[in-house]
């Protein structure tokens, strides 16, 4: 793969995103995003400390990433929810991200990076409500990082985005075209954030922006799919099937996002945890109870208790419980020397004790 250049001190490598021309990933080290939150002299800011903005902040995980960025860095964030900070010092705005008063946000803080975790990921909302929310939100937030000078945006994106599929491949890169909504339209919206951020990466080369695409995230705060369905009292499963699935500690990931502002880095990439074990392996682990189903019966009882908000998971889910899911995390390693810290056998003993 022929690169483009040097940019800095290094060399500017690229990768091709499905259906779309060859984009700039920076695997290069210069004195700028790393000096400044290592807290090393930089003129990002004149206090020497950039300045970050996370959308979504009252949230569990924007909670700790505000932690972790705050020694190092000027830490703000936006969420529809009111709440404290995780710190006296981090300010909180109470706006909705299509709103006129979140451009006033970025218009008046000037942040140096925005982390964008303010997403509707679960299904108590409508399709229509979901989709304005996460895709107009994301072109709003996009438009305004643009307009106001912001220097870095990084998305938190899934791999789930990739669609679970009988063919798909043992560890998915990220040139493996996003495909979740042929068999999984519910998540129609996430597919569409994370193609919109994915352009500005082209469209847009001011902007270092970084679209991230982790494993599940395992942990006591973690609200994700499969964290939530292994927190059942019985774990319903397809009858014949047992996928593996693929976990990346809570911790973990917050280390990746933060390492996602710190690096000078640009592209897409997919984050993995410690390793993958089967579906069946991992209910016992968390010490909970498989409920084999078959298929069929699954599917017409998962859709009409979600219809009737009795289920929280829509049908197209189901997928996810029959083929694997599991990414290839090479290249952010490569990038950033990123390395997981928790074994899967960690968190899992973790999440046994929260069963009790």
């Amino acid at each position: 793969m022929r690169g483009v250049g040097l940019q800095a001190a290094g060399l500017r490598r690229t990768f091709r995103p499905p259906g779309g021309p060859r984009l700039p990933v920076i695997f290069s080290w210069f004195r700028g995003w790393g000096a400044a939150l290592r807290g090393r002299e930089t003129s990002m800011t004149a206090g020497g400390r950039p300045k970050v903005l996370i959308t979504g902040i009252s949230g569990p995980m924007g909670r700790l990433l505000a932690s972790r960025l705050a020694s190092g860095a000027e830490v703000c964030g936006v969420d529809v929810q009111p709440g404290r900070g995780p710190a006296p010092e981090v300010r909180v705005h109470a706006v909705d991200l299509r709103k006129r008063k979140f451009e006033d946000v970025v218009r008046t803080e000037r942040p140096d990076a925005v982390v964008h975790m303010g997403f509707v990921r679960h299904f108590e909302r409508g399709e229509r409500v979901r989709h304005d929310i996460n895709v107009r939100g994301t072109k709003k937030l996009l438009d305004h990082c643009a307009r106001y000078g912001v220097r870095k945006v990084v998305v938190n994106s899934s791999a789930a985005v990739y669609g679970a599929f009988s063919e798909n491949p043992y560890a998915i890169d990220e040139d493996f075209p996003l495909s979740a909504s042929r068999s999984y339209p519910e998540i129609r919206d996430q597919v569409e954030v994370d193609t919109l951020s994915s352009a500005l990466i082209w469209k847009n080369q001011e902007i270092e922006t970084v679209v991230l695409r982790p494993a599940h995230s395992l942990g006591a705060h973690s609200r994700s799919m499969m964290a939530g369905y292994l927190r059942l009292p019985r774990v319903p499963t397809v009858m014949g099937f047992d996928p593996m699935v693929q976990f990346i500690a809570e911790q973990d990931w917050i280390e990746a996002l933060r390492l996602a502002v710190l690096e000078p880095l640009s592209g897409v990439f997919n984050v993995a945890g410690s390793g993958q074990v089967p579906l069946h392996t991992a209910i016992r682990a968390v010490g909970a109870t498989a409920w084999p189903i078959p298929g069929p019966i699954f599917e017409a009882v998962c859709r009409r208790l979600f219809v009737l908000n009795f289920w929280h998971y829509p049908p197209g889910a189901i997928d996810y419980l029959r083929y694997p899911v599991c990414v290839s995390g090479k290249r952010f390693e490569e990038a950033t020397g990123f390395a997981p810290k928790v074994s899967l056998r960690e968190m899992f003993e973790s999440a046994r004790r929260r069963r009790k």
